[in-house]
């Protein structure tokens, strides 16, 4: 299934404030035009360093320019798209911060 990207806008904007992010972003938003998802673990087979959260929170989080910044979304596979929706961006060291407090399961900045 083809990939619904929400929050297209919140990388966009994001590229913007932190411009070394914007070749591996770009990078990244071009894999999602060709994706063809099926099961989770297609997000891994398409990206190789995402990570499948637990605790039955549909979320993935993407290392992004060689694990600088982390993404992280929420997943929905529907009966004809994958619904991805933008949840956080930051540094590793922010995704780090935000991992001390257990909240990479709700953060919901986006």
């Amino acid at each position: 299934m083809k990939v619904h990207l929400i929050k297209r806008e919140t990388i966009e904007y994001y590229m913007i404030n932190q411009a070394r992010s914007r070749p591996s972003f770009e990078e990244w938003l071009e894999k999602i035009k060709r994706a063809n998802w099926q099961t989770p673990e297609d997000i891994q087979r398409t990206f190789n360093s995402a990570d499948l959260l637990a605790n039955g929170c549909y979320r993935v989080v993407f290392d992004i320019a060689g694990n600088n910044f982390r993404m992280i979304a929420k997943y929905w596979f529907g009966t004809s798209k994958v619904h991805l929706y933008i949840k956080w961006i930051g540094t590793h060291a922010e995704y780090t911060l935000l991992c001390k407090k257990k909240q990479q399961y709700s953060v919901s900045d986006y």
